[in-house]
């Protein structure tokens, strides 16, 4: 069944003959009764009894000229959407974020996003990891994805923020010096840290500066860690942003030799968007998130 065929069967009902139908349509005639006599074949019923006073709807047609009616009011509407989806006056956008920018970051974003331009939705689609996310994109679930940089040459990524790694002792830790060492930081083995596949930059680290560190990394909550070092059952070492908040007891220190996690927003490299997630990239890669990760810090 042809969306053809259900026009012509609205324009011969509303005119009353083939002529006037094909005409409206800017068809000729054969081409308008062939759409119907084809229709008919494909249903199996008499849609028009045809007469020298032109054609009339059988009771059969009636019925199905309902349905065509509403068929092409739903494809009005599907039109209608997609002409808002073109533009700024609707649409929606899908991000794709692992736990601390989706927990600290992207819902102020999202919230000036929307002042800007309140009729386009946004939706967040949690990942456990930046890896997720970019399946996401890969899948087409999102549109644009929260990942480390630099990434793989499938994707356009555009840098937001570096988030350093951070030492956390418990409250009754003893540091000789303000500076914090390998060693301190060994004292405390096995020490936490961000689970695979976030952690995989800290554990790359390590085993290049302090490959004698024994370490777990089996706890998948930041919190849950973060809980454990202020109960003096551990040490940690974590992303600041994934910590935070940190409670006041808690020692926090930067690495002996610091460490970043370069975190940017990235899009399918050949991918076709609506201009609302264009807007969206637009607005989010002005956007300060250095400021705003301080007052979180």
């Amino acid at each position: 069944m042809k969306i053809s065929q259900l026009r012509a069967v609205v324009a011969v009902a509303e005119r009353g003959n083939f002529s006037e139908a094909a005409l409206e349509l800017q068809l000729t005639q054969p081409a308008v009764s062939h759409a119907i006599a084809t229709l008919e074949e494909e249903l199996g019923v008499p849609l028009f009894s045809r007469g020298r006073y032109g054609a009339v709807l059988t009771p059969a047609g009636e019925r199905i000229l309902h349905h065509a009616r509403q068929a092409m009011q739903h494809l009005e509407m599907m039109q209608q959407e997609a002409n808002l989806h073109k533009g700024l006056h609707g649409g929606h956008v899908r991000v794709a974020s692992f736990r601390s920018v989706a927990t600290h970051l992207l819902p102020k974003a999202i919230a000036q996003f929307h002042d800007q331009f309140p009729d386009i939705s946004v939706t967040m689609i949690e990942c456990l990891s930046y890896l997720e996310a970019e399946q996401c994109l890969r899948e087409g679930r999102a549109d644009l994805g929260i990942t480390y940089v630099p990434t793989s040459d499938e994707f356009a990524a555009w840098e937001i923020l570096r988030d350093e790694y951070v030492v956390l002792l418990p409250p009754k830790a003893k540091i000789s010096d303000l500076k914090i060492t390998w060693e301190d930081i060994d004292t405390y083995s096995p020490v936490i840290l961000a689970c695979l596949p976030c952690g995989r930059p800290l554990h790359h680290h390590l085993k290049q500066v302090a490959s004698f560190i024994k370490t777990t990394s089996n706890i998948q909550e930041d919190s849950t860690i973060v809980s454990l070092v202020n109960q003096g059952l551990s040490a940690a070492i974590l992303p600041r942003l994934a910590a935070v908040p940190i409670p006041p007891e808690v020692q926090v220190y930067s690495l002996p030799k610091p460490l970043e996690r370069v975190m940017g927003i990235a899009v399918l490299s050949d991918s076709l968007h609506i201009p609302a997630v264009f807007k969206f990239l637009e607005m989010f890669k002005d956007f300060d998130f250095y400021t705003l990760a301080k007052s979180i810090y």
